[in-house]
């Protein structure tokens, strides 16, 4: 017989059938598909499959007494009850670095049209207005990029700085052995050095409104802010603030903390870009993160290490 699992994230057609391949697959995406499921086969569920913004309460976890494998397809975490997974002894994973080189591609492709700004000059150029009429932008080349989380994305962000001639600096809980760029002990002293500052660090209560009134008021009025990690990591209030008040030049935001509802406080500004949270998706990175979560479930198992354990 083949294992039970909850899957309670969005998932195509094609990787549902992938997985129901190894696997008894009850699927429930939905918030009244989540709470039926769990009653109607709770005593048998083996393993969940989530996401981070999706998550699994310890409410949840305890009415499923088989359960000894959760695993988030991305890298976040964040609304996974850890402890009380962790009380019962479950194998936690997710789906670190499997999506990195996609995000760290949406992530540069927001900050090169924050600085150039190419949503105003498509609105201009839609409407007949040429570039004499314009502004000039900044160039990017040799702009200072500080990157808040240098994780998988970080990294791989940094290498796609290289090739603007940006050195790079970087705000984690410590220093990173063997980086090359340059640490700095807190957010505050990364935004005062940095003319860019991106923000790929994980969400939750420790990382809440890191980037603060003060984080962006040392950014800058030249400076700009781009954010693919978590809505919860910046202040949504003090940002619009900063947008308007002419603190810092620019914003663009993969994440916010209203989503999926649009940032009410944000929308009348045109020194902001906005996407609907799909830095971490395309066909190669969704491939990716589905090839990670079949390796590590099937890994739990067969008793065996998982690959990317959540520490």
């Amino acid at each position: 017989m083949k294992p039970r699992l909850l899957i309670l994230n969005p998932l195509g057609e094609a990787s549902l059938a992938r997985i129901a391949e190894r696997f008894e697959v009850l699927y429930a995406a939905q918030a009244g598909e989540r709470e039926a499921a769990i009653a109607s086969h709770g005593d048998s569920i083996q393993a969940v499959l989530t996401i981070g913004t999706i998550g699994l309460s310890g409410e949840e976890i305890a009415r499923l007494p088989r359960l000894g494998f959760i695993a988030t397809l991305g890298v976040g975490y964040e609304r996974v009850d850890l402890d009380a997974a962790r009380q019962r002894g479950i194998a936690l994973c997710n789906g670190a670095g499997s999506n990195a080189d996609c995000v760290a591609d949406h992530a540069m492709a927001l900050l090169l049209a924050a600085i150039r700004d190419i949503r105003n000059l498509d609105v201009a150029c839609r409407a007949g207005i040429w570039r004499d009429a314009l502004p000039m932008q900044a160039s990017v080349c040799g702009k200072r990029l500080g990157i808040l989380g240098l994780g998988a994305i970080g990294d791989k962000l940094a290498r796609r700085a290289a090739a603007f001639d940006m050195p790079v600096g970087y705000h984690n809980r410590s220093a990173k052995a063997g980086s090359p760029h340059r640490y700095f002990a807190s957010a505050l002293e990364l935004a005062d050095w940095c003319d860019c500052l991106v923000v790929a660090i994980p969400g939750g209560a420790a990382t809440r409104y890191l980037v603060d009134a003060d984080v962006l008021t040392a950014l800058g009025p030249q400076g700009y802010l781009v954010n693919v990690a978590r809505g919860s990591v910046v202040d949504t209030r003090a940002l619009a603030v900063a947008l308007r008040e002419g603190r810092i030049r620019a914003a663009a935001l993969d994440v916010y903390e209203s989503e999926p509802l649009p940032p009410s406080e944000l929308l009348d500004l045109d020194n902001l870009i906005l996407t609907p949270h799909v830095g971490g998706s395309s066909p190669q990175a969704l491939e990716q993160s589905l090839s990670l979560f079949l390796d590590n479930i099937d890994r739990y198992f067969r008793g065996e290490p998982l690959l990317t354990p959540i520490g």
